[in-house]
């Protein structure tokens, strides 16, 4: 996240946010999003809160997306810890995780009793093909960052066909890709 300043960033001092509002943000990002919160994350984020500028937000999410676990995971504690420490990490990681694992353990034992009805699997099916489009509109916002500029799209390209049509496993893509495209990016520098 560190980076420099540029159009559009925020200089958020580490008193931008309580442990309270942290905990209340990450709260609404993990009750916006059924399949996929990082959109909402983007948005509360960068849009509402200004805790983030669109790059910062890319540049966090690039590491998170980098670090194992969920990314969105990952974010909530990047933020938390950037903007409140230790504690700022726990309350934005409480926020995100307290209420899914409620719901997760109500839903599965919902779904251990009901899930052989037919009707119940046609609507897990419907709704699940929601989660892709929600993951599609946010690379599509996220790309827009980045322009017109040659060697993103090309890693960008790169990255898709790996994962997407060759269907390589995504760690030894990244492992290839990102020191790669780190250096392709510190020479343009």
């Amino acid at each position: 996240m560190a980076g420099e300043a540029g159009e559009g960033d925020v200089a958020s001092a580490p008193s931008a946010a309580s442990l309270g509002s942290l905990f209340l943000a990450f709260l609404r990002i993990t009750l916006s999003g059924f399949g996929g919160t990082l959109p909402f994350a983007r948005q509360i984020l960068v849009q509402e809160r200004a805790w983030l500028s669109e790059r910062q937000f890319v540049e966090a999410l690039s590491l998170c997306q980098f670090l194992p676990g969920p990314n969105v995971v990952n974010l909530s504690i990047v933020m938390g810890q950037r903007l409140r420490g230790v504690a700022g990490a726990l309350s934005a990681f409480s926020g995100l995780v307290i209420v899914p694992a409620v719901l997760v353990l109500v839903l599965g034992e919902l779904y251990d009793r009901f899930g052989q009805i037919p009707v119940i699997d046609r609507v897990l099916n419907g709704i699940s093909a929601a989660a892709p489009g929600l993951v599609l509109a946010m690379g599509f916002q996220m790309a827009r960052l980045f322009g017109r500029v040659l060697r993103a799209i090309l890693f960008m390209g790169f990255a898709f066909a790996a994962t997407g049509l060759l269907q390589w496993p995504i760690v030894p893509v990244i492992l290839a890709l990102a020191p790669l495209s780190i250096a392709a990016a510190w020479r343009a520098r």
